[in-house]
């Protein structure tokens, strides 16, 4: 009787543990350091609507993404922020926007306010065409 107590005693402490562990893991990211919609205070200082693109360079989908980036970057240098996050070499920058999976966009306001999330690959075109969907007026640079 006593064995049976004590194996139930460590299946309930177990259970316990791994809700706990479970419940701090899949916690919100807005628990994880910022607030809700809002990019940390490095994003805020920028003043101009920001992409961010977290993913990996051996990721194929983040990969198809790198020159769309680049071209965005280039094209819209002083307009917006076109930022590339690399989440396998630095998984600590990626902390504080909860992503799930890679590649995943991000569409702040220049307030820094987080306006708009994607998750895989997004189109030259469907990103400039959210830009305008969200009121961000970006001029027209063609592709």
């Amino acid at each position: 009787m006593t064995g049976n107590r004590s194996t139930l005693r460590l299946t309930a402490f177990v259970l316990i543990a791994g809700v706990a562990v479970a419940a701090y893991l899949l916690r919100p990211a807005a628990d994880a350091g910022s607030g809700p919609g809002d990019a940390p205070a490095a994003v805020q200082a920028a003043g101009l609507p920001r992409l961010l693109d977290l993913g990996a360079d051996k990721c194929v989908p983040c990969k198809m993404m790198a020159p769309i980036l680049e071209e965005l970057k280039q094209d819209y240098a002083g307009v917006m922020t076109v930022e590339f996050i690399d989440v396998w070499k630095d998984p600590t920058a990626a902390t504080p926007y909860g992503i799930r999976v890679i590649p995943t966009q991000i569409f702040f306001s220049a307030e820094g306010t987080e306006l708009f999330r994607h998750e895989g690959f997004f189109s030259r075109e469907d990103i400039l065409a959210k830009w305008r969907e969200l009121g961000v007026a970006l001029p027209d640079k063609g592709a």
